[in-house]
């Protein structure tokens, strides 16, 4: 795989697939999701994909060196691309509360598990939430714009996450843009 000027969502698709084909399931989340789902008005470098069990977790850094990426830190990096990856542990969830709806992108046969774009939402109100990251308000707000989200589900989650205070920002920055 030539990895020189691919895109994020090629990327997460391929790593995704590759991962798959060797037994182990992923999701990808954070700020890629944000980048697929705005089609790269706001682009991150940094690809988070949550293992689904961590029955193949120790076999990830053999897989990924075998195809050029290397470890660094927490991180596996790529001579030929700018974009880092992580591998983050069960369960999948955002903010308190599991994950249950996935969303799945096919290309030229390969598949991609991503958070739906509500829960991609969530994700970055819940950074907005409990870190006061403005950035991840603008994310929101961006994913919002550009999908379809269900509004009334994330009242009621900020409302679980006892943010229920802080929902109005969301909606503020929603109605400024």
């Amino acid at each position: 795989m030539d990895f020189k000027n691919i895109s994020i969502l090629d990327l997460a698709i391929f790593l995704s697939d590759h991962l798959a084909n060797q037994g182990i399931e992923t999701v990808l989340s954070g700020g890629a999701c944000v980048s697929i789902y705005t089609k790269n008005d706001f682009l991150s470098y940094d690809l988070d994909f949550v293992l689904l069990d961590f029955s193949g977790k120790k076999k990830i850094k053999k897989i990924l060196e075998e195809i050029g990426f290397q470890p660094e830190g927490r991180h596996f990096r790529h001579d030929d691309t700018p974009f880092i990856v992580e591998f983050l542990s069960p369960p999948l969830s955002v903010g308190q509360e599991p994950v249950n709806k996935i969303q799945t992108i096919e290309k030229k046969g390969r598949k991609l598990k991503l958070l739906s774009p509500t829960d991609c939402v969530k994700d970055r109100l819940a950074a907005y939430y409990h870190w006061n990251d403005r950035p991840s308000l603008e994310q929101a707000v961006m994913v919002s714009l550009a999908q379809s989200v269900d509004l009334k589900e994330i009242e009621r989650w900020s409302s679980n996450e006892g943010m229920a205070e802080k929902y109005p920002d969301f909606l503020e920055e929603l109605d400024k843009a």
